[in-house]
């Protein structure tokens, strides 16, 4: 039985968007606000349009958007979280806060220094006038188009994808898992880890790749080429066609693991123009690319059967770091339903 939250979604963008249909077609109460007058616009008439039973609200301002939630999303790039933050705590709201930012870290500073988690933590400790929360759960799904905006939005994006939630020494658990509960209702797969290795490994994975769509689309430059262009360019440059300002706000917040994992690529890189300048090219090309087409072939893993782990702080990390996923989380909050990958 799916418990029925109420649900402020903040941004109603790509993922907001999609965010907020898949609640309302799951039978939540939902209501959104966006700052842009013409995205509310297009989402009141969504909502209208909606089966009754799945409609959704769109809200004038935060405030009002908050106003009767239990649960506020946090749906904005980071360069507006702050702002977005400062207004939730402004309307007096006492909820359970998550995001679905793109990066960790900072997101989970601007937190600790808007809204008061816990005072006692020697590195979280906000100012003594900031608002009191139930408490905040950084999310990430790792779900998303090249497209954007409220026209792009499907309320199956989230089905099957794996859904970062933060655990933090100052998380408080039930609050994790009650985002969790909510999460896994919509069929995506909980993954647990922490702010600092999710902004790790999604500089690898995610952020850098943007990075290599957008140098290879800019190396293109003559007709000829534009038209002998095939598969993989298409797929090489895919995201390239994402907005420049979202390419900016994940790999611009995220700068320090992004130069990390872009001096591995470009020492990659730096191997095959040895291998080309060889005196075997063919060769050397060959070994340098054997290991990664074997990996390539081996993602994605498949996973083994379902099974029942104690919903701790230790096991749930220890099941992110094996590459796992929560399923399900039990009525009583006890145990959680995991799957490792094979």
């Amino acid at each position: 039985m799916v418990i029925v939250v109420n649900v402020a979604v903040i941004g109603m963008g790509l993922i907001g968007g999609s965010l907020m249909r898949a609640l309302a077609a799951a039978g939540h109460w939902v209501i959104g606000y966006d700052l842009d007058p013409a995205t509310r616009a297009m989402a009141r008439t969504g909502a209208a349009q909606a089966p009754p039973s799945a409609r959704w609200q769109v809200s004038a301002s935060v405030a009002d958007a908050v106003a009767n939630a239990d649960l506020a999303v946090i749906a904005t790039p980071l360069t507006a979280a702050a702002q977005v933050l400062d207004q939730i705590a402004g309307a007096g709201f006492t909820g359970l806060v998550t995001d679905v930012v793109s990066v960790k870290e900072p997101m989970r500073q601007l937190v600790a220094r808007r809204l008061l988690l816990n005072p006692t933590h020697p590195r979280l400790r906000p100012p003594a006038e900031s608002l009191r929360l139930a408490g905040y759960v950084g999310g990430h799904p790792m779900a998303g188009k090249e497209s954007g905006g409220f026209a792009s939005t499907d309320p199956n994006l989230f089905t099957g994808c794996a859904w970062v939630l933060c655990l933090e020494e100052e998380t408080n658990l039930e609050d994790w898992l009650t985002v969790a509960r909510l999460v896994t209702s919509l069929k995506a797969r909980v993954v647990p880890t922490t702010a600092e290795d999710h902004d790790r490994v999604v500089a690898a994975v995610s952020h850098v790749p943007h990075l290599l769509a957008v140098a290879l689309a800019s190396a293109i430059g003559d007709p000829l080429a534009s038209t002998l262009a095939a598969g993989s360019f298409r797929d090489g440059t895919r995201v390239a066609s994402s907005s420049p300002d979202l390419i900016a706000a994940m790999c611009g917040g995220n700068a320090g693991p992004v130069l990390d994992s872009l001096d591995a690529v470009l020492a990659q890189l730096d191997e095959a123009r040895a291998a080309l300048e060889s005196s075997d090219p063919v060769a050397a090309i060959r070994r340098w690319a054997a290991p990664a087409h074997a990996a390539r072939r081996q993602w994605p893993r498949g996973w083994g059967e379902p099974h029942q782990i104690p919903a701790t702080p230790e096991h749930l990390l220890a099941l992110g770091d094996q590459g796992g996923w929560v399923i399900a989380v039990s009525s009583d909050g006890r145990t959680v339903t995991a799957a490792h990958p094979v």
